[in-house]
């Protein structure tokens, strides 16, 4: 076992005596003065506890709520001790064999969980506290039947279930600790628990790397991957409870890095809603048994330390089980929480240490100057700043426990079961619908959303995270081998030599241009094609927080819309009469729109004008419907191919590059769930495209990974009809609106990006597609001339750039598409989604209209 934090030499006076006073000052300290603060003791932990406890107040006055400190009356349901995990000091997991012996389940039953739940009602509790181990049927093949016996697909989709019963049937809110999750949990379970939690415990990679340490063998353990967890809480707007397992074997300053690490994801995403500072208990017939107990002072200093880190906002936990009684310092130190305290259930991680009573701890309250208040698992900050933090299906379970002026709980709310369901009157056709039009007219009605401060996270962190991404990289390879390689077998570019062509200026960016226009003559012939469609944003509505999106609205916002199904419909029906093959459908991840909403636009299409074909839903709409319906990505998938979709989008990739990604968006799906639907929907028979955005804070590296990864998963399932080039329309971008992206590429980024894909991808994908409505005609017509063969669509409406602030207009006539051809020297042919023949019937309902809507005015009821 590795050296504990309360071994070693100390800091020396002055070394104490300088940090002392920056924290009595409200400087911000550094790792080594708090590593220093951590070890303070006597009159020095006085003098740190009462600074610390001097921020906690100010935080508190500010909070409205000077003064109080709070806890949440809650059961304790341990819905499975199984876990794939071996931490040294744990009692709480257990082994199959155990739990039958004892007559238990590998799973609580329904019946169990809610039996403790109604009882806990009963006495006033309202957070039902679900904690389990970390995905034990990776591990326990016991646990994988019980899950297959009971129709779970795997442990998540059993918390959802039961979450979903305890609201249901008995009024409680559940928290949900059930360990490691990936963004896709996040996505299933946020709309069934109000609040999540998981233990930070240490960032000290060795106590899980090295034999002997206590997270040793325990894969979920690894601070880098729970990092990532808190990290995707906050980029789902999901309000986490996370914090530190202190006297563990970590040194003073391992767990002052710790801490920082905290503040970091905290600062990002404005999501931590509390931190616990837990003091280790050695426990019997566990491998660290013999470890001493973190002392009390050292719980002390922690607390007080994490106070000046964290800051006047944060709320602080110390569990009042785990101290003998001396909860009078502890707040000393700087908290304003118990944390849950149940009159019901025993602490299950801890069943040696009872629970104070809680007549008990608010008259300790009392003596230290508090007031004992209430509150609920989500905490009243949250509960006050409504969506995207609270998603509509839960808001009514809150509401009827929340004082609505403070944010904590009602202490005479009624607990009872509330119906657990989708909002009500989803497709109400609801704000300016008439944006479709009016953006090329009136124009939006300002130049950024209402909440551009807070839904997007913290800028000043964003621009920290975005300064290593951006910096370009010094490029020594040939030039002039790469082309003769790009002329010869463009399939045998090595990466250096993709990457000295992305850079390529000048001569050699127009031979570059040549090369690329030479393997779309020999791939594809001459013929620019392109396609009748409409696009149909059905919604702007949006919390996701992509921080490149100008389209995206608040519900409450003048520019925010919703159509009715019945809008939808009719501006099908319209396009087909202008001789449209196609509507392309995609929308914002409104919070009231339930995951089958997507299948009812489908079918409101196909019913009203049965040939046409519905190429929609981006993957990020996939995964939304997915997990709001609790289906997997390919059952979800399966039934929008039932309910008439065609193909798919490919839209939502941006970046196929998480460093990246993390800067353009909040909340959006990881680069890895979106290879995963695109995939799963070619393996269903149902085709996308696929696309790039670029010019705001990526580097030619970026679109070589890029590229390389589409032709990656085009030679794996043939299943992309073809590449889109989306250039970064910057003007209303809120990322470029806050100094941190740049101004969408440059012409020759443009021309690099288009010839390179023809080279990287050929010849798995054959068409590259030019965007006429972000770079206007002649912009489109060099890019044909730079290896694109295709157009894309006469559009008839489009609403994403020109929100975004594209200046070329929302529509282009079959006509105005020829045209561009021409002046890139070639000739123009339409095509379906799927690039094959258009009917004669088509063709000629769009030489006579010219592919013109007779009218662009709003489609009312």
């Amino acid at each position: 076992m590795t050296t504990s934090a309360t071994s070693g030499t100390g800091p020396t006076e002055n070394s104490m005596r300088r940090a002392l006073k920056r924290a009595r000052d409200g400087v911000a300290l550094d790792v080594t003065e708090a590593a220093v603060l951590l070890q303070a003791r006597g009159e020095a932990l006085t003098d740190l506890a009462a600074s610390a406890a001097r921020v906690r107040d100010a935080g508190l006055e500010a909070a409205g709520r000077p003064g109080v400190i709070t806890y949440s009356k809650s059961v304790f349901i341990p819905l499975t001790r199984l876990c794939r995990d071996k931490c040294h000091y744990c009692t709480f997991v257990t082994v199959p064999g155990k739990l039958r012996r004892a007559g238990h389940g590998m799973f609580m039953s329904p019946d169990e969980v809610l039996d403790i739940a109604r009882k806990g009602a009963a006495l006033g509790c309202k957070e039902a506290l679900i904690t389990l181990g970390d995905k034990p049927e990776d591990r326990w093949p016991e646990a994988r039947e019980w899950l297959d016996a009971h129709g779970y697909d795997d442990t998540i989709a059993y918390v959802r279930a039961i979450s979903i019963r305890v609201l249901e049937e008995t009024g409680l809110l559940p928290h949900l600790n059930p360990g490691v999750l990936t963004w896709t949990d996040f996505q299933r379970l946020k709309p069934v628990a109000p609040s999540m939690g998981m233990m930070l415990e240490t960032t000290a990679t060795r106590l899980w790397s090295e034999p002997g340490g206590p997270h040793h063998g325990s894969p979920d353990k690894e601070p880098a991957v729970r990092l990532r967890v808190l990290e995707d809480a906050g980029r789902s707007s999901v309000p986490f409870t996370s914090g530190l397992l202190i006297g563990i074997g970590e040194t003073h300053e391992e767990r002052a890095e710790s801490l920082f690490a905290l503040r970091k994801v905290s600062r990002a995403h404005h999501g931590i809603q509390e931190l616990i500072i837990q003091n280790f208990r050695a426990k019997p017939d566990t491998a660290m048994r013999g470890m001493p107990d973190a002392e009390l002072d050292a719980l002390v200093a922690t607390v007080a330390v994490a106070r000046h880190i964290m800051g006047p906002r944060a709320c602080l936990q110390a569990p009042p089980n785990l101290v003998d009684a001396e909860y009078e310092r502890l707040i000393g130190a700087g908290i304003d929480d118990w944390g849950g305290v149940s009159p019901l259930t025993i602490d299950h991680v801890n069943p040696e240490r009872p629970w104070p009573q809680i007549e008990e701890l608010t008259e300790r309250s009392r003596a230290a100057g508090f007031e004992l208040r209430e509150r609920l698992c989500v905490y009243p900050e949250f509960v006050r700043r409504g969506e995207p933090w609270l998603d509509p299906r839960l808001r009514p379970h809150v509401n009827a426990l929340a004082d609505p002026e403070t944010g904590l709980a009602r202490p005479a709310a009624v607990v009872e079961g509330r119906p657990w369901q989708e909002p009500e009157e989803a497709f109400e056709a609801t704000g300016r619908t008439d944006l479709h039009h009016t953006i090329d007219t009136v124009g939006r009605t300002s130049d950024r959303r209402a909440d551009f401060d807070e839904v997007y996270g913290d800028w000043d962190a964003l621009r920290e995270a975005a300064a290593p991404g951006m910096v370009p990289e010094r490029i020594d390879t040939d030039v002039r081998q790469a082309l003769r390689t790009a002329a010869d077998d463009p399939t045998r570019l090595t990466d250096a030599e993709a990457l000295a062509l992305l850079h390529a200026d000048g001569p050699a960016l127009d031979a570059l241009c040549r090369v690329a226009d030479d393997v779309r003559r020999s791939a594809v012939g001459d013929d620019v094609t392109y396609i009748v469609t409409r696009n149909i944003n059905f919604t702007n509505v949006c919390y996701t927080g992509c921080r490149f999106c100008a389209f995206a609205q608040r519900r409450t916002d003048a520019d925010a819309y919703t159509l009715s199904l019945e809008q939808v419909a009719d501006r099908a029906r319209q396009a087909w009469d202008v001789g449209a093959v196609e509507v392309c459908m995609q929308g914002g991840i409104h919070p009231d729109l339930p995951g089958t909403a997507y299948f009812d636009i489908a079918k409101a299409v196909k019913e009203r004008v049965p040939g046409m074909h519905v190429h929609a839903f981006s993957p990020m709409e996939v995964v939304n419907g997915a997990t709001r319906t609790g289906l997997s990505i390919r059952e979800w998938l399966t039934a929008a191919k039932e309910a008439g979709l065609d193909s798919i989008p490919g839209t939502a990739a941006e970046i196929l590059d998480d460093e990246v990604r993390w800067v353009l968006t909040k909340g959006k799906l990881p680069a890895a769930t979106w290879i995963e639907v695109v995939t799963t929907a070619h393996e269903l028979g149902i085709r996308s495209s696929s696309t790039m955005m670029y010019g705001h804070v990526d580097q030619p590296r970026h679109w070589l990974g890029h590229l390389r990864t589409l032709a990656g998963i085009q030679q794996r399932t043939g299943g992309f009809t073809e590449f889109v080039t989306l250039p970064f329309i910057h003007t209303n971008a809120p990322v470029y609106l806050a100094g941190i992206a740049r101004p969408g590429p440059s012409v020759r980024d443009n021309r690099a990006v288009t010839a390179m894909a023809r080279l990287l991808l050929h010849p798995h994908i054959p068409n590259i597609q030019t965007s006429w409505v972000k770079l206007g005609a002649e912009g489109a017509a060099e890019m044909l001339r730079s290896g694109a063969n295709d157009l894309g669509g006469t559009l008839m409406e489009e609403t994403i750039s020109r929100m975004a602030g594209s200046s070329y207009g929302s529509y282009k006539s079959v006509r105005d598409l020829v045209a561009v051809a021409e002046a890139a020297g070639r000739p123009a042919r339409p095509r379906t989604t799927l690039y094959g023949e258009v009917p004669e019937e088509r063709r000629r309902a769009a030489e006579a209209s010219d592919g013109h809507l007779p009218d662009l005015l709003p489609v009312l009821d």
